[in-house]
């Protein structure tokens, strides 16, 4: 990919985006994925946002808890330990639309019995009758056109009753360069070398999404950039 111009979010798409993509490399792009996110602080912006909400937590019955396009399973495996550490009862649901990766969460997820995955179309009926406390997606929103995203923020405000937490990444030439480096001078898989800075590129500045928001009439929200390079955004339910 040539150096894109980062003043506008890039189009795509990312080999990730195939959804019949089901191989030893894709085995091995997730592991990737759950260590790049482990050392740079990822899961915490979704940790970080569960404990905000926290005082907004049904009483008497589990948190349900949807994770949009899930991939390997590892959030859904952080969230579940943060969960046991502060005795929040949870039922935890992985929702993606590659089989290849829900056999390959489940597999790394035996260890955790409220944990459970789903094949689904989020575009599908079926999906958005469904109703949860909490909706979350980690670098997942960048994979989307601007016209999708205002549709989902606008669909995923009323399915959760609690809020919506987006963990997603920072539009910035430092950030593109730098993961750009840091899978090649490490050896990434293909996969990896490849999505790992266009994922940059296609991802988000801070007035990005105050536009996206607003087009989807939300207005109940918490924005906040954190390191490395990452936005949370916290959607208020209603």
């Amino acid at each position: 990919m040539l150096s894109p111009d980062l003043a506008h979010r890039h189009p795509g798409p990312e080999l990730m985006d195939d959804l019949t993509l089901a191989s030893e490399d894709l085995r091995r792009n997730l592991d990737e994925l759950e260590t790049i996110n482990r050392w740079l602080g990822g899961y915490r912006v979704v940790l970080d946002a569960l404990g905000r909400l926290r005082p907004r937590f049904p009483v008497g019955r589990p948190l349900r808890i949807a994770d949009l396009g899930s991939g390997g399973g590892d959030t859904l495996r952080h969230i579940a330990r943060w969960a046991r550490r502060n005795g929040v009862a949870v039922e935890l649901i992985g929702i993606d639309a590659n089989d290849f990766m829900l056999r390959y969460a489940a597999a790394k997820s035996q260890d955790f019995p409220e944990i459970s995955y789903r094949q689904l179309d989020i575009f599908s009926a079926d999906f958005q009758a469904e109703r949860f406390d909490i909706i979350t997606c980690s670098l997942f929103c960048h994979h989307f056109s601007d016209a999708d995203l205002s549709g989902f923020f606008r669909g995923w405000a009323r399915q959760g009753g609690v809020g919506i937490i987006i963990n997603d990444l920072h539009r910035h030439w430092l950030a593109y360069y730098s993961i750009k480096g840091l899978t090649w001078l490490f050896r990434g898989s293909y996969l990896v070398r490849h999505d790992a800075p266009l994922s940059v590129a296609r991802a988000f500045r801070r007035e990005d999404w105050g536009r996206l928001l607003a087009a989807a009439g939300v207005t109940k929200y918490a924005l906040r950039w954190r390191w490395a390079f990452r936005w949370q955004v916290i959607i208020i339910g209603p």
